[in-house]
This record gives structure tokens, sequence and C-alpha cells, in this order.
């Protein structure tokens, strides 16, 4: 389980963490799982060991001695460092979840939470494309800016929320394939179940909105009975 890619090699993780009961848990339970896990207890011996490199995810404790860890991520995405971050935090209001989004974090786990949770969450991470890709990507007159969460498209700022970015990243990697409600809940949302609701439906109408001005080709098309296709323009 701690090899997604089946590749063979066991998946790194780097536990940002200064309890050091939870640091333990959390080595324990996913040690057991198959991750090899380090463990820094300060974002001065996180630094060191980011540096080291090698990582696959990194698993960031938001209230960290002298530092919020949102200012960690920040400074690590805006050197252009591309590994998925886990945000973990007792923080739980809307608010603080798109603050951790903004700055930097590919998903944000709300204490308590369950170790299979956590353990589906970061092999969701690990699927997605994401890792060692420039920071800018563009598909025709769209451009995402992948370290400060900005889309545009033919030089329009798009004012997107964390969900509708990730959802126009998710379909710009899969130009001119079809993409179905699965994939996105799976893949987007994390959702490894079948959820039977509009949610798709709702998400994508306000994404396609903020896409789309009138006049303009619809990038994102429904195929009938399958998905959706995203085609860029020229």
């Amino acid at each position: 389980m701690g090899n997604p890619s089946g590749s063979g090699a066991v998946t790194r993780l780097l536990i940002v963490e200064d309890d050091a009961a939870t640091a333990q848990g959390l080595r324990e339970g996913l040690g057991a799982r198959g991750f090899e896990i380090s463990h820094a207890d300060s974002v001065e011996a996180a630094e060191a060991l980011v540096a080291a490199g090698g990582w696959d995810a990194l698993i960031v404790d938001r209230m960290l001695p002298g530092q919020d860890g949102l200012f960690f991520v920040r400074g690590l995405r805006e050197r252009g460092y591309t590994v998925p971050v886990l945000i973990l935090t007792a923080l739980d209001t809307v608010d603080d979840r798109i603050l951790g989004l903004r700055a930097g974090g590919d998903d944000y786990l709300v204490k308590p939470f369950a170790l299979g949770e956590l353990v589906a969450r970061i092999e969701a991470l690990l699927r997605r494309p994401t890792m060692g890709l420039r920071p800018m990507l563009r598909a025709g007159s769209v451009e995402l800016d992948l370290i400060g969460r900005v889309a545009r498209r033919a030089e329009r700022d798009l004012e997107l929320l964390p969900r509708e970015f990730q959802l126009l990243e998710y379909f710009v990697r899969r130009e001119g394939q079809v993409v179905t409600p699965a994939m996105l809940l799976r893949d987007v949302w994390n959702y490894n179940f079948e959820l039977r609701s509009n949610l798709v439906d709702v998400q994508l109408g306000r994404l396609r909105r903020k896409l789309d001005r009138p006049g303009e080709r619809h990038l994102i098309t429904n195929v009938r009975g399958v998905g959706f296709v995203f085609r860029a323009d020229s």
C-alpha cells in the first residue's frame, strides 16, 4: 500500500509535526502500511530534510513551534518545490481550509482523523501527475500558475476558488481525453465511493461560467452519456 505507483520503490513521506505522540502514531501507522517515514519537529529541521531531497509527499502540521506551517509550505512553493503537501490541522473552518490550499497545500485534513482516510488521501495525491512538473501549465490560451494558483485565459485573470482551480488543472493535464464524473470524484474530491449527487455538474457549471466569456468557444464540453472533455483553443 506504500507503493501506489506499482514501481517497486517504497514511498517516502516526511512528517512535519511537533507533537511527539501524534508523530509517533503517524510513524507507526503509516510505517505499517508500507511507507518509509521520516519526522521533523520544527521548520528548521524540515527545511534541512527537504533540501536533502527524495520525498514523495510531505505531511505538515499547521501549528509548528514559532511558525504557522502554512508559511513553511508557501515558502516551498515560492521556491518552485512541487512535491505534494497534505496539511494537518485542528482548525476546521472553511476559511482555514481555503488558506491552506492557497498557501500551496494539495490537500487539507482536519484532526482528529482516521488513519485509513489519511492513507487514501496520500495515495490520491501520489496519483496526481503534479510531481516534477514545471510551475506553469499551458493549453492554448489557458495558462495556470501552479505555485501562485492563478489561472488566466487569453491574458484575462480567472477568479477561481481552490476547487475550481483543481478542476481546471485536472482537465488541462488531460487535454483531449474524456474525463468521467467518477474520475473527478476520485482524483479531485478524493471520494473512493459512488456519490449520487449533482456535485460535479454544479462545480463544472461554475467553472465554465468563469472560463468562457460570451462569444468565446466553450473549452469544456459534454460527451453524452460518458463525461466531459477539455479542448484548448488556439
